[in-house]
């Protein structure tokens, strides 16, 4: 009998091409599966909650498959991992719903984008923050970031998108903090376009160090302005971490309420 097991993962995203399958690259779908084969002996198609950028990372990301392996669900995170490099970890294995879609099941998907004002960080935590050597206003950055939240047209936000594709997301939550000499962007939303995450810190960055004030950034939400200001700056990957994916209480497929083109 074939069931399908949904997996939790983490992962250090600097030396994995994105994760999206690609032939001839190292990426984080494609080593996944590769090891999920080994076990059970048989091809899989290995769904992810979130296609993250090459050298992003992830604390919470989730992806399931369908095997006839009978070996029990709770087990194949450590069959998993006996398997898997240093980079990556499955931190939960379990049983899920044979209609069951990492993707198209996610209310909501929980990003963080961490920025140093140091301009070298410790080697500990090189991998995973962006070094921008620059002083920043987190006030003026938490007061622009209260304007993204709700429904708008992102376009300004993205990267490399399909000519005509749907660009309208909702974001639930835009927190700026600061925590010592660095500064974290969390954002919570419905989904993302390609790139939306490191354009709206870039964005923000450029606020907190006074390249952009706050009614210019305003602008890029307004589709009559957006044309006379510049786009924001995309920030390196290295600082953005996929923390969480939300499926609530119970399993609803969300494809005809949301829009999934480059989530």
């Amino acid at each position: 009998m074939r069931i399908r097991i949904g997996l939790k993962i983490q992962y250090d995203g600097t030396d994995f091409c994105g994760w999206a399958e690609q032939a001839g690259q190292r990426t984080v779908q494609g080593t996944l599966k590769t090891c999920i084969e080994s076990v059970c002996s048989h091809a899989v198609e290995l769904r992810g909650a979130s296609r993250t950028d090459s050298g992003a990372h992830a604390l919470g990301q989730f992806a399931d498959f369908e095997s006839d392996n009978p070996m029990p669900a709770a087990r194949w995170a450590k069959a998993l991992n006996d398997r898997l490099p240093l980079d990556m970890r499955v931190l939960r294995s379990k049983a899920v719903l044979s209609e069951f879609h990492s993707r198209f099941f996610a209310r909501s998907r929980t990003y963080r984008y961490r920025i140093s004002e140091e301009e070298r960080v410790s080697p500990i935590q090189a991998r995973f923050v962006y070094a921008s050597g620059r002083k920043m206003d987190e006030g003026a950055m938490a007061q622009a970031a209260e304007l993204v939240v709700g429904r708008h047209d992102f376009l300004p936000f993205g990267e490399e998108l399909p000519q005509g594709c749907n660009t309208v997301r909702e974001l639930f939550a835009c927190a700026v903090r600061r925590y010592g000499r660095e500064v974290r962007i969390t954002i919570q939303a419905n989904a993302f376009i390609r790139g939306m995450v490191r354009r709206i810190a870039g964005g923000l960055f450029e606020v907190g160090v006074g390249r952009r004030s706050r009614d210019e950034f305003a602008s890029l939400l307004d589709t009559k302005r957006r044309k006379r200001v510049p786009w924001p700056v995309v920030l390196p990957a290295r600082g953005l971490t996929l923390l969480k994916v939300d499926y609530g209480r119970s399993y609803r497929d969300l494809r005809k309420e949301q829009t999934f083109e480059e989530d």
